[in-house]
């Protein structure tokens, strides 16, 4: 392994470890949580920083991790289950799109945006899926869960991360690499 790749895992594995933890800020309270959204902000930056590979990697992992090593917060099925795909969607866009978009205040915000909107629709079709049989899951549902119910996580995503962002850019050696 070259000195970049082990610096990426490391930074991955401290995304994923902050995912796990930041959630113990809300309480384990599943209303709170759905609100501010404590694992996205890690999993975003972690496709920003370490790129789509990584951020996908650890989005994918986050959820379920968490649901296994804390007996059930979020619940594997459906909450991490679904969440893994949304996780996982967020980190691939944002890490796609942010090597591919202007390294400025714009480009930043067109590919945090789209990957937020990716995520959320990735989550609905999986949680459309889970829920075929019984038709629990209406578009009503889709719109509390994936927008209405969560815009104070919304507004913390789009004010912290890119303060975040610009912050690490500032004090990395290369901006280019972050």
């Amino acid at each position: 392994m070259n000195n970049k790749h082990v610096k990426a895992l490391v930074l991955a594995a401290l995304f994923l470890a902050l995912a796990y933890v930041l959630p113990f800020f809300t309480g384990n309270i599943p209303q709170i949580g759905s609100m501010l959204l404590p694992m996205h902000i890690p999993v975003l930056l972690c496709g920003f920083v370490c790129g789509a590979p990584w951020g996908t990697v650890v989005g994918l992992i986050a959820p379920v991790m968490r649901s296994v090593l804390t007996g059930g917060f979020p619940p594997m099925f459906p909450t991490a289950f679904a969440m893994a795909f949304e996780l996982a969607a967020y980190g691939f866009a944002s890490g796609f799109l942010a090597r591919r978009l202007p390294k400025n205040l714009k480009g930043l915000y067109t590919a945090l945006i789209a990957a937020m909107m990716c995520g959320r629709v990735v989550w609905g079709i999986v949680m459309a899926l889970i829920t075929l049989k019984t038709s629990s899951f209406t578009f009503a549902a889709f719109m509390a869960g994936a927008f209405t119910n969560a815009i104070p996580g919304i507004i913390l995503q789009l004010v912290a991360i890119p303060a975040i962002i610009f912050a690490l850019q500032k004090i990395s050696k290369s901006p280019a690499e972050v």
